[in-house]
């Protein structure tokens, strides 16, 4: 089966001739469609005490042995008893490969006895024997999988998506003389988010920054097949995983294959604030997050002699205006004197992107290592900690960290205006960059000197350490 419709049904446009679509492979779809069907056996009677979420298939109190003659041998028959050794627990018995499997069954609003929840018996019997046939027939095709993927064989792909991409920017750019043409929208919408990883993978504008993919649990609705092995994810619910930032979809067991080099798509990115700084920066194509970047270039323009720069609050409600403006309008955000003449506004809403980041620009992972460097008392041994530590640091929290540093060093040599020197934005800038992983106060108010030091050596020693 392959991923697009056969060229005659279509033609592509020219620039995207070279494009050649994977050929994703059928056999588990094939054996999805073989599976047993689910064969509800309904007790003839009325069962006192049913389980208002149970049908007519429960059967009350009843042994296995009787279950078992209820079945009478039908492949994908299934009935619901109440366990006669355990009152008031529930068995699905179900009929599968010649015998007779018994499953604890729970009811929490959604029918499971695994990882997955279903709104009704008959899907979960349904997933089930579909998950049991193919497992059972294909149990070593499956162990294999992952061992000839197609993710890294997809050059071929980079062209086109390169080629759509220039001309759907030069678009917006110059007007248009003729309305695109529907072939050319089914092209573009065609690529997978395995093509565009491939084409902004070789784009030489693009800031190669390393980035574990956000793989979270996910029903696809109708056949979807797995970007990693190429093989079909099997079942009704729950049949993969896809990234929340790229959308790569792959098999659970494929996602642990996957290489960090996932490519954030902006469609997906909801907000600035409160966002990862990886995922931010490469979903804008970026060295830096684009609120560090633009924040810093109005308080280098305006704002370097101000009394107080970074130690004195702007108005909260302004600060959260500026915060919103970013998720809103992105780098289009204005924060000119215009709209927000107060620099203390624009340093407050630098400050809040900071705190607000998920992972801090100091990493949790960093951060116990950098507090022991700040503790040694030899200064050239110290500075020397410092800056191998430095070198543990994500490469866009590292940039981010350095540029930060270059800007509050120039900070510094306004100090006869501003009265901020090294050691004052260390008390600012040092709970602001870098946190605890335990979330304690009796640590962080242990800590806070070391914080301080830590980003008063980074200032001072800024053109060394970086």
């Amino acid at each position: 089966m392959v991923y697009s419709e056969p060229r005659s049904q279509r033609e592509l446009p020219k620039y995207a001739e070279e494009y050649q679509p994977p050929i994703w492979k059928s056999y588990l779809y094939q054996l999805q469609q073989e599976a047993p069907r689910p064969k509800r056996i309904i007790c003839p009677r009325e069962v006192e005490n049913r389980p208002k979420y149970y049908g007519r298939e429960f059967h009350g109190i009843i042994s296995r042995e009787q279950a078992d003659e209820l079945l009478g041998g039908v492949e994908g028959a299934y009935i619901l008893r109440e366990s006669q050794r355990q009152p008031g627990c529930y068995t699905l018995a179900l009929r599968f490969g010649n015998q007779t499997l018994n499953y604890r069954l729970f009811h929490d609003g959604k029918h499971f006895v695994g990882e997955k929840r279903f709104e009704s018996i008959h899907d979960l019997v349904t997933d089930g024997l579909i998950t049991l046939y193919i497992e059972t027939k294909a149990a070593e095709y499956i162990s294999k999988m992952t061992t000839n993927p197609i993710y890294e064989h997809i050059g071929y792909a980079t062209l086109l998506r390169e080629k759509v991409s220039r001309k759907l920017s030069k678009s917006k750019n110059e007007p248009r003389k003729t309305n695109v043409t529907h072939e050319e929208h089914t092209a573009v919408d065609k690529i997978s988010s395995l093509v565009r990883r491939a084409a902004l993978t070789h784009n030489d504008n693009h800031f190669n920054y390393e980035k574990t993919h956000n793989f979270k649990v996910h029903t696809f609705r109708g056949p979807h097949w797995c970007e990693y092995c190429a093989n079909f994810m099997w079942g009704l619910i729950a049949q993969g995983v896809r990234c929340s930032d790229c959308g790569l979809n792959v098999h659970k067991q494929c996602s642990k294959h996957v290489p960090n080099d996932c490519q954030p798509d902006l469609k997906r990115i909801k907000k600035v604030y409160c966002c990862d700084l990886t995922t931010l920066v490469k979903a804008h194509n970026t060295q830096r997050p684009m609120v560090v970047d633009i924040c810093i270039r109005e308080i280098e323009a305006r704002g370097l002699k101000s009394e107080g720069l970074y130690r004195v609050s702007g108005f909260t409600e302004h600060i959260e205006d500026v915060k919103m403006a970013f998720d809103r309008d992105g780098e289009k955000a204005d924060i000119s004197a215009n709209v927000y003449p107060d620099i203390n506004i624009i340093t407050g809403a630098l400050k809040l992107y900071f705190r607000d980041l998920p992972i801090p620009v100091i990493t949790y992972d960093t951060y116990s290592k950098f507090i022991d460097a700040a503790k040694i008392s030899n200064a050239d041994e110290r500075l020397e900690a410092v800056h191998e530590v430095l070198m543990l640091l994500p490469p866009a929290h590292y940039e981010t960290l350095r540029y930060l540093m270059i800007h509050l060093k120039k900070v510094t040599m306004n100090e006869k205006d501003n009265f901020m020197n090294a050691e004052n934005l260390g008390i600012v800038f040092g709970p602001t960059l870098m946190r605890p992983p335990e979330d304690s106060t009796l640590t962080t108010l242990h800590d806070m000197r070391y914080q301080k030091l830590i980003v008063q050596i980074l200032i001072e020693n800024e053109d060394v350490l970086f």
